[in-house]
């Protein structure tokens, strides 16, 4: 067993400095000797023969369990060395993505009562977990980082104000008749920023019953409830219209059996002269699965889409691409922030749950990071509307809003809570 682990890591590990420690005590070396160097263990024989047969799935389950241990480094420098190799995955690697590809659909079969539980499963945790490890509002999504040193609360606003300026709210009486609506509107961040600086009147949908409870909370202390409701329902169940969609980090729980659902849902809720944003982690390289470790831990039902999955379902259901961007490294560096801040509460968070969840969330999101900087995954932001003059002619006006909105905070800005506090 210990040489056919050996071969089969050295094989595909060309680069790096690599030292794996076998169940039975066995130590080898894989790479080129470059880079920071990174150690690891197994401490049985059952979690090598796990990780040789699936990996994608096995890796972070013996990572969870303390069957293997890295002792040299952290699991966030294994993943970024694994990550970052150009090898191929063995044959037998191939046939579990096929049969897992045939499958997906099946996986993603998200009805209205699957919803809600796939949901419930990652978003109605204990709330001080969450205060734990985002930034003052609780922006779960990516943020928007201008510049490498901003912090995370900056980049999370600046996130915010780059939305806001896209969906051309305009100023004053005009902007308070506007009927905006947020499809997964987390704990109320976004829809209270919108709602507070450009007088829109902002209706947010949630399944997750904590972050419902939340939200209207936080609407009613800021004196915003007049401005600012949130409900607890699917998408699929709203029968109105509105002048503004925006939806942030949910369109990933869709599922690919739902993108024309989703897309006929909104043409129907969008005003004809309506601007619709839709914000949400994608993949540059074509469809693809979910990791089966995501699927099963983190976010059951859940799929990361490619351009190509998503703008053939826009066009179909009669609506019009009027801009995309496409935000590559700032979700790598808004889950470094995570992952640091977690980890200096790791403590609290073992008292909340315990140590297995613990290593298995600082497996999530070191995961998660590496797959930004390492592999395949972006963060896409689609402006859509059912005409083409509805928005300017050029991007000039995204800059002129966002340092107009800029101006609506300073006059507003309230003290920042820290981490954990």
């Amino acid at each position: 067993m210990d040489r056919l682990l050996q071969y089969l890591l050295k094989t595909f590990i060309s680069r790096g400095q690599f030292r794996v420690t076998t169940s039975r005590g066995t130590t080898f070396s894989c790479g080129d000797g470059t880079g920071k160097p990174v150690a690891v263990r197994f401490v049985t024989r059952a979690a090598e023969w796990a990780i040789l047969k699936d990996p994608e799935l096995k890796l972070g389950e013996t990572y969870m369990d303390g069957t293997f241990v890295v002792e040299q480094g952290t699991i966030a420098d294994v993943l970024e060395l694994v990550l970052s190799q150009t090898i191929e995955a063995p044959q037998w690697g191939r046939l579990q993505w096929v049969f897992r590809y045939v499958h997906r659909r099946f996986q993603q079969f998200n009805p209205r009562r699957r919803s809600r539980k796939n949901v419930a499963h990652h978003y109605d945790l204990d709330g001080r977990l969450y205060s734990l490890f985002l930034d003052a509002d609780e922006q779960y999504s990516c943020a928007y980082f201008e510049s490498l040193d901003q912090s995370l609360d900056d980049a999370q606003l600046a996130k915010k104000r780059h939305l806001a300026a896209k969906l051309l709210i305009p100023p004053g009486k005009s902007g308070q008749d506007l009927r905006l609506l947020d499809i997964g509107c987390g704990w109320g961040g976004l829809g209270l920023y919108l709602a507070e600086l450009t007088g829109a009147k902002v209706t947010g949908i949630t399944l997750s019953k904590e972050q419902f409870g939340i939200a209207n909370s936080r609407a009613t202390e800021r004196s915003l409830s007049e401005r600012a409701e949130f409900r607890l329902m699917d998408y699929r169940d709203l029968r109105e219209h509105f002048d503004r969609i925006v939806s942030v980090g949910m369109f990933e729980h869709v599922g690919v059996n739902h993108y024309d659902t989703y897309f006929r849902t909104c043409a129907e809720l969008l005003d004809e002269n309506g601007v619709m944003l839709l914000h949400s982690i994608g993949r540059s390289e074509g469809p693809g699965i979910t990791n089966p470790w995501i699927a099963k831990y983190i976010f059951p039902g859940g799929y990361i889409p490619a351009l190509s999955e998503v703008i053939p379902v826009i066009e179909r259901n009669g609506l019009l691409v009027t801009d995309i961007e496409i935000l590559r490294m700032h979700y790598a560096e808004t889950l470094k922030h995570w992952r640091e801040r977690f980890l200096a509460h790791r403590n609290e968070v073992e008292r909340i749950y315990d140590r297995r969840f613990v290593r298995m969330w600082e497996f999530y999101m070191a995961a998660s990071e590496m797959s930004f900087r390492e592999q395949d995954m972006m963060v896409f932001q689609i402006q859509i509307t059912k005409r083409q003059d509805v928005v300017p002619m050029t991007r000039d006006y995204i800059g002129r809003e966002e340092q107009r909105l800029r101006g609506l905070e300073g006059e507003r800005r309230a003290p920042l809570r820290l981490a954990g506090e």
